[in-house]
């Protein structure tokens, strides 16, 4: 078995919108587990284990594909995000909670008024108050240094200099801080508590304003007379209104991913009262609702879910009880910033005895990836022992890195886990890993062969043809240590995992482009000398699409994208990219799906080699050249001049360059490629990500099969002409137009 083609990558479809603290949790591909789970032959009402309980969108599609999953969750705030995402609110249910919130009752006023008070300022256009949208600040600053306004009286907005009326309301709330703080802290940690300190800390990530508007709505909460699952509305509507109320946004960044307490140097500070109506729309979905359960309250229907409330390691020891059929799961990757931010959430909503079990997570600052392998090496150990053999797991690595593949890898290799496949697409796509209980547990003893993981990596980049990211490179070193059994546990693990990779790539036979010194992740890696039979990757994966699409009609784009993984699986999947720019050159979309243009038809694209064929002869021949066709299928058009070869024609209806311009032997004079015009924005992504083949491309012209017939219908054409014409129809636009 070939561990680098083992499996298919297996496409989804993204989703529609971020979801509920989706800055922070792993974005994930919709439909890949359903596939996986039918692939694999593993019926529905099967018991599914997700032992580390990172995503709530990944068990509720299993759930919703017709299993029974069972996932471990130790974090209380992620816990609440299964529950809902189970049970997701209707619009209406959102906008009734809501309103019971905003009609109670702060002093004499109503809490909306009381909250939008708060963030009045004045329209600069007509002088009328209003609540302003958001404040931006500079950090360290004492008072915000513009504002963010739509006025509903004048209808005039856009972002302003904040006023000395501003600056009064913002140190009105800053002097009665510590009293807002104090109330903040008591929630998670009580006076005495080791923790509390921490607490403070990632307080200090909320401005006055915004804690005591939380703490008002969350003291609200607690005295409504509402039903329960108002109550939970509510909650979850809070819940994302303390994360978009805190310093953690950059601005004018729209969606950042902080995986550490780091404030930005300008952020913002929404209208707290708009960011709970914000709220509504995020939490909103048409999806139906599933059975959720307890621990140890198994589903008793053919689907559903049962949390764990706690880590893995608690869970393990009762799975011997449950038929477990396999194991899928998001690998989860620190993030000092979310799990910081669910301890202090967490208290909010529920008070300290809701959080004491998770509030740790706020001691460690700083996250490695030795800690983190030893932290998946130890859940890993636990659970291989109670698994069936017969259970696979199969698992997500969401936003790859290669610390993190080495991190994971390695711990479950080291915990009785044999690597069967990786699939890994591009560092936009999670990796797909395909593990199996070993049958007897031992410890990896291999040690690392460094000439033959040099040679694995060659050969790789052989069968790929092309140069890679470092990502792939790394991947597919592991890969081979794996199957090698060579992913031993011990001190400093991740350093001897490395040092080898990093020699391995010192060999003269690879080289490196537009890297730099501080780090192997930058630029791509390629061999110095491919194999002259050597095809690259997105030719071969051009000729394979056409071909497909020739067959089909109408062709959906997760079929398509399917198909072509099939064909190129494991670590030579190609990137999504390089699928979409193929069918924006052959094909178009029509009702659901992608159809081949009819001019890009066999019959069609031979009838035009012909007619370019003539069209050169003629032109040549009007320019007092002798004309020589090299080729017999008259793809090839020599002009001579006294016998000298002047210019050479290589006639192509497709943009596979590659087997051209890296294998021909250039004759003297000038060597054109002729192509369809449609095929021009596929040359040139092709050149834009493939250093070699850029290289080799500029002794070469190409010409579009447009510019020959515009030339070939001037018979007043001379040399000259000839040649300040020829190259006047680029491949690429100049980069003034592509703005526009």
């Amino acid at each position: 078995m070939d561990i680098f083609s083992a499996h298919a990558f297996l496409p989804g479809e993204q989703p529609s919108k971020p979801g509920p603290l989706g800055r922070f949790l792993p974005v994930l591909p919709i439909g890949v587990i359903k596939t996986y789970l039918f692939q694999s032959g593993i019926q529905p009402g099967a018991f599914i284990l997700d032992p580390f309980g990172a995503s709530s969108h990944l068990v509720v599609e299993m759930a919703r594909s017709g299993y029974r999953v069972l996932t471990a969750v130790n974090n209380p705030i992620t816990r609440f995000l299964m529950e809902m995402a189970a049970s997701p609110p209707t619009r209406a249910e959102l906008q009734s909670a809501l309103a019971e919130l905003a009609s109670s009752r702060k002093g004499d006023e109503r809490l909306e008024t009381h909250l939008q008070s708060l963030y009045l300022t004045t329209c600069p256009y007509c002088q009328n108050r209003i609540p302003a949208q958001a404040f931006i600040w500079e950090r360290n600053e004492e008072f915000p240094s513009s504002r963010i306004l739509q006025c509903p009286q004048c209808g005039n907005g856009g972002e302003f200099d904040t006023t000395p009326e501003d600056h009064i309301k913002i140190s009105q709330i800053a002097n009665s801080k510590a009293l807002h703080k104090a109330r903040a802290l008591e929630r998670v940690a009580a006076m005495g508590d080791p923790d509390r300190l921490y607490v403070q800390e990632a307080l200090e990530y909320y401005l006055p304003r915004a804690i005591y508007s939380l703490i008002t709505i969350i003291n609200k909460l607690d005295g409504l007379s509402i039903s329960p699952r108002q109550r939970r509305d509510l909650t979850a509507l809070i819940l994302t209104t303390c994360d978009e109320t805190n310093t953690l946004w950059l601005h004018p960044s729209e969606r950042p991913r902080p995986r550490q307490l780091v404030i930005p140097p300008r952020f913002r500070e929404i209208n707290i009262w708009l960011a709970l109506e914000k709220s509504v729309e995020t939490w909103v979905t048409e999806e139906k609702e599933l059975s959720v359960s307890f621990w140890p309250d198994l589903p008793i229907e053919s689907s559903g879910i049962c949390i764990f409330e706690g880590p893995q390691r608690e869970l393990a020891k009762h799975l011997d009880s449950i038929p477990i059929q396999a194991v899928v799961s998001v690998l989860p990757r620190p993030n000092q910033a979310y799990w910081s931010l669910s301890a202090l959430w967490a208290g909010w909503l529920w008070g300290r005895e809701a959080v004491a079990p998770f509030k740790s997570v706020l001691r460690r600052q700083r996250y490695d990836w030795n800690w983190h392998a030893a932290a998946m090496h130890a859940a890993l150990k636990n659970l291989s022992p109670h698994l069936s053999l017969k259970a696979p797991f199969f698992a997500l690595l969401p936003e790859p890195e290669p610390s993190f593949l080495s991190a994971a890898l390695l711990a479950a290799a080291s915990s009785g886990f044999n690597l069967q496949a990786i699939s890994l697409r591009s560092s936009n796509d999670p990796v797909q890993i395909h593990w199996q209980r070993r049958a007897f547990f031992q410890q990896e003893t291999n040690k690392i062969d460094n000439s033959g993981l040099r040679d694995a990596l060659a050969k790789y980049l052989e069968k790929r043809g092309e140069p890679v990211t470092y990502l792939h490179l790394h991947t597919a070193s592991l890969a081979y240590l794996a199957a090698n059994r060579c992913l031993n546990w011990q001190v400093d693990a991740l350093t001897i995992i490395h040092t080898p990779i990093q020699q391995a790539l010192e060999s003269e036979i690879f080289i490196r482009y537009a890297g730099t010194l501080h780090s192997l992740e930058t630029g791509l890696w390629g061999l110095r000398e491919y194999p002259e039979e050597t095809a690259t990757l997105p030719d071969r994966v051009e000729m394979a699409l056409v071909k497909y699409l020739s067959h089909s009609l109408d062709v959906i784009q997760l079929k398509i994208e399917s198909a072509i993984n099939q064909g190129f699986p494991g670590l030579y999947t190609p990137q999504l990219g390089i699928v979409n720019n193929i069918l924006e050159s052959y094909a178009t979309m029509e009702y659901s799906g992608w159809t081949l243009r009819p001019e890009d038809s066999p019959k069609k694209r031979k009838a035009d080699i012909k007619a370019m064929h003539g069209m050169l002869e003629t032109i040549g021949r009007q320019l007092g050249y002798q004309v020589s066709t090299i080729d017999s299928q008259t793809r090839i058009v020599q002009w001579l001049d006294e016998g000298r070869s002047v210019f050479t024609f290589h006639m192509i209806t497709s943009a596979v360059i590659g087997e051209i311009i890296l294998k021909e032997i250039l004759p003297t004079g000038t060597s054109c490629i002729i192509l369809p015009g449609s095929r021009a924005g596929l040359v040139s992504y092709k050149l834009e990500r493939d250093p070699v083949l850029k290289k080799f491309a500029e002794k070469w012209k190409f010409i579009k099969f447009r510019q020959i017939r515009l030339l070939a219908e001037d018979k007043t054409l001379t040399r000259q002409d000839w040649q300040e014409k020829m190259g006047s129809d680029p491949i690429t636009q100049p980069s003034q137009m592509r703005l526009l």
